[in-house]
C-alpha cells in the first residue's frame, strides 16, 4: 500500500481510484449499484460511506482492498467509540438490497393481494418476503418494491431497486421477466417525470425482449411503448404502438392469460387521452374502474383520475375536476401517494383557468403522502 492511500481518506481516494480507470460516477454506481449522487457525496465527504460499498468498490476498480483498508482505519469523530454508521446502510431496507446486489439470489411468494395494502405499510411485508426468494422471486419483489418506493416519493431509492429488479429478471435466463420489469419501470417512471428518452429505451427494450415469446409478458411493453411515444408528442407512432396494444390484449384476452383485465383498459384509455381522443378514452376508462376491484383503493384512485383527465379532455370541465376533487378528498391518508398526486397534477395542468382550478391546487399543495396530514374530511387515518 502506498503513503498515498494511507494519508488519503476515503471519499477522496475513491474519486482517485475511480478516475484512475477512467471510469464516470454513473458507470461506477452501475457495476456497484448504487445511486450516483449517493457515490458523489460520499466522494465529497458529505456520506461516510460504507465498509459494502468499498469492497465492491475494490472489486470494481482492481484496487485490491485498498479503498477497504482505508475505510476501516478512517478516525472516529470526537465522542464516538466507533465510526458513524450511515444511516441508509442501517435500515432493512438496505440490508436486503445489499444481499440481492451481492446475489441475485435472495422467503416467500410476492402477496396475493398487495395492491389492498397501502403502500407504506407494504413495503415492510416486501423487504421480510425477500429472505430466501430464488432468482424469479427476487426480481419480483424487487420489482413491486421499486414500485412501492417511487409511490412513496423515494426516487432515488426506487432507481437502485429497479436496478436490481433488471439484474435479476435477466439473471432468471429466458422467460417473460425481463420485459415486464423494464415496462413496469418506464409506465411508473413517467409518473415520477424521469426523462423521456431514457423511458423510451426502456419500452424499446422491453417491446424487443417481448418479441422473443410474444405476450408472455402481457400487455406491459406495448403499453410502455404506446404511454412514452404519446407523452413525447410523437403521435404517429403513438398511433401504430396502439394498435399494436388492441392486438396483443385482444389475443390475451381471447386466450384468457391477461391477469389485469382492467390494466389493459386502462392503458387503452390513458394513450387515447394523450391522443386527445376523450370520448373513447372515457370509455375505456369507464370500463376499467368497473373491471378494478373495490378492495384497490390506490389503483381505483388513479382510474378515477385518469377518468378526470379525460373528461375535461372529452369538454367536460365541470364533472372532471368534480371527480379530482371528490377523489382527493375521500381517498384515506394512506393510500395518497405520489403517483396519485401526479395523476391530480395532470387534471390541474388542462383545468388551470376554469373556476375550481384554485382548491384542487391548493389539496394537491399539502402532500399528504408526504406530510401524513390529512386532506379532506374523508380521510381518518390519522
Amino acid at each position: 500500500m502506498t503513503e498515498t492511500s494511507i494519508g488519503t481518506s476515503f471519499g477522496p481516494l475513491l474519486r482517485q481510484c475511480r478516475q484512475a480507470v477512467g471510469l464516470s460516477l454513473r458507470q461506477l454506481a452501475a457495476r456497484v449499484g448504487y445511486d450516483h449522487s449517493y457515490l458523489s457525496q460520499v466522494e465529497r465527504g458529505q456520506r461516510p460511506g460504507s465498509a459494502d460499498l468499498a469492497r465492491l468498490c475494490d472489486r470494481e476498480l482492481g484496487t485490491d482492498g485498498r479503498l477497504t483498508a482505508t475505510f476501516e482505519r478512517r478516525p472516529a469523530r470526537a465522542g464516538q467509540l466507533r465510526p458513524e454508521a450511515d444511516p441508509l446502510e442501517a435500515s432493512p431496507l438496505e440490508t436486503a438490497w445489499r444481499g440481492l446486489v451481492a446475489t441475485l439470489d435472495a422467503g416467500g411468494p410476492v402477496p396475493d393481494d398487495f395492491r389492498s395494502v397501502p403502500p407504506a405499510s407494504l413495503l415492510p411485508e416486501l423487504t421480510r418476503q425477500l429472505h430466501g426468494a430464488d432468482g424469479v422471486e427476487a426480481a419480483e419483489l424487487s420489482m413491486l418494491i421499486a414500485e412501492t418506493l417511487a409511490r412513496l416519493g423515494e426516487r432515488s431509492t426506487a432507481r437502485r431497486w429497479w436496478w436490481v429488479a433488471r439484474a435479476a429478471a435477466d439473471s432468471a435466463g429466458e422467460g417473460p421477466l425481463p420485459a415486464l420489469v423494464r415496462a413496469r419501470e418506464a409506465i411508473t417512471g413517467l409518473a415520477e417525470r424521469r426523462p423521456l428518452a431514457e423511458l423510451l429505451q426502456l419500452a424499446d427494450e422491453s417491446v424487443a425482449l417481448d418479441r422473443q415469446a410474444p405476450g408472455a409478458a402481457g400487455s406491459e411493453p406495448r403499453t410502455a411503448q404506446a404511454l412514452v411515444l404519446a407523452e413525447l408528442g410523437r403521435t404517429q407512432e403513438a398511433h401504430l404502438a396502439l394498435q399494436e396494444l388492441i392486438g396483443v390484449g385482444d389475443e390475451l384476452l381471447r386466450a384468457t392469460q391477461q391477469a389485469r383485465p382492467y390494466l389493459l383498459h386502462w392503458a387503452e384509455g390513458r394513450v387515447c387521452t394523450l391522443l386527445g381522443y376523450g370520448m373513447a378514452g372515457c370509455v375505456l376508462l369507464e370500463r376499467a374502474r368497473e373491471l378494478c376491484p373495490e378492495s384497490w383503493l390506490g389503483e381505483r384512485a388513479r382510474l378515477d383520475l385518469c377518468l378526470a383527465e379525460c373528461l375535461v379532455v372529452a369538454g367536460e370541465v365541470t364533472a372532471g375536476l368534480a371527480t379530482a376533487l371528490r377523489v382527493l378528498v375521500e381517498l384515506p391518508d394512506e393510500w395518497h401517494d405520489s403517483l396519485v398526486y401526479d395523476a391530480a397534477d395532470r387534471v390541474l395542468h388542462v383545468v388551470q383557468a376554469e373556476p375550481g382550478a384554485a382548491e384542487l391546487r391548493q389539496l394537491l399543495a399539502r402532500s399528504a403522502y408526504r406530510s401524513g396530514r390529512s386532506v379532506g374530511g374523508g380521510s381518518s387515518w390519522r
